[in-house]
């Protein structure tokens, strides 16, 4: 026999032990048999219809999960995690070890020491669910405090090869990066022997350093003024540092007594950035002169060079007594004849440099000529400034023991050479592998001109002309001796104001005294001749030594040639003609 509906819910009631079993049942037949409307089963169990009506729609959009009271929090459950209890237990270990790891770099060390690969974001999250260790349960230590300092290497290799950063090694150990560096690689070369401590010093016998260390004297003595790196770069020993040969050079003061005290560097002024940098060889060309410390005869010479501003090469130079514009010209024409015209020329504003008659050539070869004022502090912009000071310390001790204007020409132009062939310091910054100037240079050359082209450009002040066998040259209308050590040679003449000068390879063989036509650009009434002792004199002396007065000038006139030989046929003609002088 069936049970009324409201008897059978009257009895279950007695059987519920929470309120989600009256509400299921509430709504049983209508939910589950679909038996009847709420109304009716409002009506069955004696409740509110909207009650029956409010269940019965959260079980239809929630199930079970809306007849929950409201004081109930719905939490949906996560995966389950299978991470190994051991890995779970090394990023404790490593949390209270160091906590400065990244997730990728503990997901390398457990992969490392356990071989279980695990995802980065997954160490993140084990890692914020882990406690902290306590410092004493772990053993904390760094290098520093370690009593075994080879073991502290090893322990640091063993860090590296489980998986630890390098960053993170040097911040645990409290030592530096480049540190730990040297300890890996030393380990990877030599092994464990590379972990074990060094002794410092040179490893070579002694004997070797002491030969260096009286090398390295000799060079002390014989450029008093020169550094540690000019010092090293004549030593030419590259198994060397800079440094070595400056420690050298301090125990030598030391120790010998008479190396010559160089001069007091004076305090370092702040770099200044560079209008005239070059980019590439012969863009900018620098030109200056420098007066010696020590005199010839009571006088005082110069040194003039040209520099290029892109390999630091001495391109050209002259030893004059005076540095005066036909000086300058011929250092310029020598430059331009070896390596061409370059784009820009850069000087102070001394007269040599400033006179109509370089500006007038440098216009002519289209060089741009910029000049700077020394007295309102531009003298860094003229980069020669660095080989005169190199000049200075390396060469002017043996300046000083020229006693005759050849003496200190061949000196200059071996400074010249040996500045040229050695490494320069300026070339440095530049990464120039070697830093020597020379090779730097190559074979790039300027704007090209012929010698003829280029003897145009400086007609106004220079006549190439080819000594005969006698070392003797004509000039327009006169004839006169040069060099007799230099025949069947191409000359410089050179004319500046009312002096005639008879030039070789940078070096002054003869003056005299003339006259200039501006209007026929001619020379007339050379006279008054003097002669300089050079390099190029011949080795075996005249059998009848003349002075400079009885080298006189040859006049023959273009117009009365072809009547002498008519005249006298059979009439030799004198080699030099006397002429009276003033």
């Amino acid at each position: 026999m069936a049970m009324e509906p409201l008897r059978d819910f009257a009895q279950l009631q007695l059987h519920f032990v929470d309120q989600i079993q009256w509400r299921y049942e509430l709504i049983r037949p209508l939910v589950l048999f679909a038996e009847g409307t709420p109304s009716q089963r409002a009506a069955d169990t004696h409740t509110h219809p909207d009650t029956v009506r409010t269940f019965t729609r959260r079980f239809h959009q929630q199930g079970m999960l809306g007849l929950l009271p409201g004081s109930v929090e719905v939490v949906s459950r996560g995966r389950a995690s299978h991470v190994p209890e051991p890995v779970r237990q090394e990023i404790a270990r490593l949390k209270g070890l160091y906590a400065g790891c990244h997730y990728r770099e503990l997901a390398r060390i457990i992969f490392a020491t356990l071989a279980y690969r695990i995802d980065h974001k997954t160490v993140k999250e084990l890692w914020h669910q882990t406690p902290g260790t306590t410092a004493s349960q772990l053993e904390l230590w760094d290098y520093h405090t370690h009593p075994d300092r080879p073991q502290a290497r090893w322990q640091a290799i063993q860090l590296y090869y489980q998986g630890w950063h390098k960053v993170s090694i040097s911040r645990f150990l409290h030592v530096s990066r480049p540190t730990v560096d040297l300890w890996i690689t030393r380990f990877e070369e030599e092994h464990m022997a590379g972990l074990v401590d060094h002794k410092p010093g040179p490893k070579s016998p002694r004997k070797v350093w002491f030969s260096t260390m009286i090398e390295v004297y000799h060079l002390q003595k014989r450029h008093p003024d020169a550094g540690e790196f000019r010092i090293w770069s004549l030593l030419a020993r590259p198994d060397l540092s800079v440094r070595t040969i400056g420690r050298i050079m301090a125990l030598n003061r030391r120790v010998y007594d008479d190396i010559p005290r160089g001069h007091t560097p004076a305090p370092k002024q702040e770099p200044q950035p560079h209008p005239f940098k070059a980019q590439r060889p012969h863009q900018y060309w620098f030109i200056d002169g420098r007066k010696m410390d020590f005199a010839l005869d009571g006088v005082k010479w110069w040194s003039l060079i040209i520099l290029d501003g892109y390999s630091r090469t001495m391109l050209a130079g002259a030893v004059a007594p005076a540095e005066a514009s036909w000086v300058a010209l011929t250092v310029l024409y020598s430059a331009c004849l070896r390596y061409g015209a370059p784009e820009h020329i850069i000087s102070d504003s001394g007269g040599a440099y400033i006179s109509e008659d370089f500006e007038a050539v440098c216009t002519r070869l289209q060089i741009d000529h910029a000049t700077i004022v020394s007295t309102q502090g531009q003298s860094y912009m003229n980069l020669i400034e660095t080989p005169f000071t190199i000049q200075r310390r390396l060469f002017d001790s043996q300046f000083s023991l020229t006693r005759t204007p050849m003496e200190f020409e061949q000196a200059h132009q071996q400074f010249i050479q040996l500045y040229n062939s050695t490494a320069h310091h300026g070339l440095l910054p530049e990464k120039f592998a070697p830093p020597i100037p020379l090779q730097v240079l190559g074979e790039a050359k300027g704007r090209l001109y012929t010698p003829e082209e280029l003897a145009r450009k400086f007609s106004r002040a220079l006549f190439p002309r080819m000594t005969n066998q006698y070392g003797c040259v004509t000039l327009h209308s006169d004839h006169f001796y040069v060099e007799e050590g230099l025949p069947k040679t191409q000359i410089l003449l050179w004319v500046y104001g009312e002096q005639l000068r008879a030039i070789f390879d940078n070096v002054v063989l003869a003056e005299y005294r003339c006259h200039y036509d501006w209007r026929t650009h001619k020379v007339h009434n050379i006279r008054e001749g003097s002669f300089y002792p050079t390099r190029f004199a011949p080795s075996q002396d005249a059998l009848i030594p003349l002075n400079p007065q009885e080298f006189l000038v040859l006049y023959r006139p273009q117009s009365s040639r072809s009547l002498a030989r008519k005249s006298l046929p059979q009439q030799q003609l004198l080699l030099f003609e006397l002429l009276r002088t003033a």
